[in-house]
């Protein structure tokens, strides 16, 4: 005859310190039982979902109760999880509010489909954020969002993405190489102390039909023959503009002669 294991008899009815006890316990089978415990709420199971040792089956077992995904800090701390199932977080990502998003896109031991969805739910509803929500984003948005609002080029938010500690060289290139960057974005990112001083950024400022002229000549004695003459090939630039690039590169073979 089977013997009935005491703590999972237990762990459906415990309440108080037993239940808080519980939480913590190391069979499956036990934490399992935990969950029919009309008595563990949401405080508790947050505090079990807090585990990062906590095994699969229980995972797999809150994802699959719609009545404990009702409530949102259920949900988010599954989400965040690091070892639920792909499927179930993939379902969850969905509804979670904004930061929420923008922190699993950013956290490190997120798998990086994951935060990949995520950065997707967060371009997806980017159009119909207020300002607000957008500058805050902007300060501390993943790279492929704080890009999407560097290309935007309002300039209160502008004034903060540029400082954004997550933008990358990649994405400051991308909303350079639009083909119709805004003038607001190129200046900004022309007067910017950081972006302004990276050549590949500056190569791109000068191919920018919106770059001012006396952008491109303060950035001329840092650019070398190489790119000089890459940028002076036909189409590359307008033809005013690679006149005086053509007379810069003049002008240092004559010094070097």
């Amino acid at each position: 005859m089977s013997t009935i294991d005491p703590d999972r008899q237990q762990a459906l009815t415990a309440t108080g310190d037993d239940l808080a006890t519980l939480v913590h316990h190391h069979s499956t089978d036990v934490l399992l039982a935990l969950l029919d415990n009309s008595a563990l709420d949401e405080t508790q199971l947050c505090l079990l979902l807090d585990r990062k040792d906590l095994p699969a089956e229980v995972l797999e077992e809150v994802g699959r109760r719609k009545n404990l995904l009702k409530n949102y800090r259920v949900k988010r701390a599954l989400a965040f999880h690091p070892h639920t199932p792909r499927l179930i977080n993939v379902r969850l990502i969905k509804d979670l509010y904004l930061m929420d998003l923008a922190q699993l896109a950013l956290a490190v031991g997120a798998p990086p489909e994951l935060k990949h969805i995520a950065e997707d739910q967060l371009l997806a509803r980017l159009a119909q954020l207020p300002l607000g929500q957008k500058i805050t984003l902007a300060r501390r948005g993943p790279a492929r969002v704080a890009g999407a609002l560097l290309a935007e080029g309002h300039p209160q938010i502008l004034s903060v993405v540029l400082d954004n500690a997550y933008l990358t060289e990649a994405q400051v290139l991308k909303a350079l190489a639009r083909e119709k960057v805004s003038l607001s974005v190129t200046h900004a990112i022309a007067q910017h102390r950081r972006w302004s001083c990276v050549c590949n950024v500056r190569l791109a400022l000068i191919r920018a039909p919106g770059t001012t002229l006396a952008t491109v000549l303060a950035f001329l004695p840092e650019i070398n023959a190489n790119d000089l003459r890459d940028l002076i090939a036909l189409g590359v630039v307008s033809e005013p503009l690679r006149q005086y690039l053509q007379a810069e590169l003049d002008r240092r073979s004559d010094t070097s002669e």
